[in-house]
């Protein structure tokens, strides 16, 4: 029997999402190496992966921890043996027959509350099901979504008493959005310690209080990176490290070179009078995100490199249909459109990793250097 030839850059059909294995573990490598000078466990973020494969190379150990931040992302590693998770999103009521499930299952599955009501919700099931459902509290510490601000202490207390009277009381949590939006290193150096000093006050608070807190859960891709102290903290969260992206760079978190996701395109098409070179790469490949635009540098829909991803100077993914992309020259540049003919292979760096991995079924796994195709993982969808 003869055997297909093994795939390469050259062959993959088009679109399709290329993952860089070689930059993705020096990726990882760096945020563990962090995480181990701070003397903090890391408890990486699936939400941006979404694949057992990735996930069994940034987790501790092949039972975690980790953090989700939906359902069917516990559901799915759970099924592959991850036990320790963290449902890092406010939980409805609705949705605790899932939690539960999971539960009875043997998964210590945390979940997320900001609100008295949404702590009684906890409590009652928990008190019903005869059995804890672990809860942390969110803390907002920046204005970015939804937590307790740090001041109000009387609703930190009476969301931390209902929990603790159901046994369901684990500690607090909060996520630094806001330092998405910092413009220097050094302020997002300030955000990470805003975002500690607020966890770490509210969980000194209760413990004031005379209640337990065990847990304080901190983190965002920037401030990871980047956080001076982490001093009473017990775990940092961070997820879009493991590929980076555009919005990442353009923090100044990463290089474009670290950047390990990336869509392989192909030309499809040209119109010189325009300055455009069509791709077979749209929005339905790339997502809608445009999370660079409010950045100084705006990369539009992403930068456009070779098939090797050597980055074309000023030749970015200008616009998108459902299945076209076009390829322009940046407004100010003054380089010359590349010659790319009919058929050309290129790869799109994306803006935002999350967004654009969420379009594709599956990662074509590469190394730095080498055009061959060494495995295919596998990525799930839904909620």
């Amino acid at each position: 029997m003869i055997s297909a030839p093994a795939a390469t850059l050259d062959t993959l059909e088009t679109p399709c999402l290329l993952l860089d294995e070689t930059r993705m573990m020096r990726n990882i490598e760096r945020l563990n190496g962090l995480m181990a000078g701070h003397g903090v466990q890391l408890r990486p973020h699936l939400k941006t992966p979404k694949s057992i494969d990735v996930a069994r190379r940034l987790m501790a150990r092949p039972q975690g921890p980790a953090a989700v931040s939906t359902l069917q992302e516990a559901e799915q590693f759970a099924a592959a043996g991850v036990t320790d998770l963290l449902y890092a999103v406010g939980v409805a009521p609705a949705k605790l027959d899932r939690v539960l499930a999971l539960r009875r299952r043997g998964i210590d599955l945390t979940v997320v509350v900001d609100s008295v009501e949404a702590a009684r919700a906890v409590a009652a099931r928990a008190s019903e099901e005869g059995a804890a459902i672990p809860a942390l509290i969110e803390i907002d510490c920046d204005g970015h979504r939804a937590g307790v601000q740090p001041g109000q202490t009387d609703q930190l207390l009476a969301i931390a008493g209902t929990l603790h009277a159901a046994h369901c009381l684990r500690g607090v949590m909060t996520h630094a959005g806001e330092s998405y939006g910092c413009r220097s290193t050094e302020a997002i150096a300030d955000m990470a310690e805003q975002e500690r000093a607020a966890a770490v006050g509210c969980a000194e608070a209760i413990r004031a209080a005379g209640l337990p807190c065990p847990v304080v859960s901190v983190g965002s891709t920037p401030t990871a990176h980047f956080a001076r102290n982490l001093a009473g903290v017990t775990e940092v969260r961070a997820g879009v490290y493991v590929f980076f992206d555009l919005v990442m760079a353009g923090l100044g978190v990463c290089a474009v070179d670290d950047i390990a996701a990336t869509v392989l395109t192909t030309v499809i098409g040209h119109q010189p009078d325009k300055g455009w070179i069509l791709v077979d790469a749209g929005w339905m490949a790339m997502s809608r995100d445009r999370g660079t635009a409010k950045q100084p540098v705006d990369q539009l829909y992403g930068l456009v490199c070779d098939a090797d991803g050597k980055v074309y100077p000023d030749l970015l993914l200008a616009e998108t249909n459902q299945e076209q992309g076009i390829v322009k020259l940046r407004a100010s540049s003054a380089a010359a459109l590349p010659d790319l003919p009919l058929g050309t292979r290129l790869r799109i760096v994306p803006n935002h990793a999350c967004a654009t991995c969420a379009q594709h079924d599956a990662y074509q796994v590469v190394r730095s250097g080498d055009r061959a195709v060494v495995a295919q993982w596998q990525r799930f969808r839904g909620w």
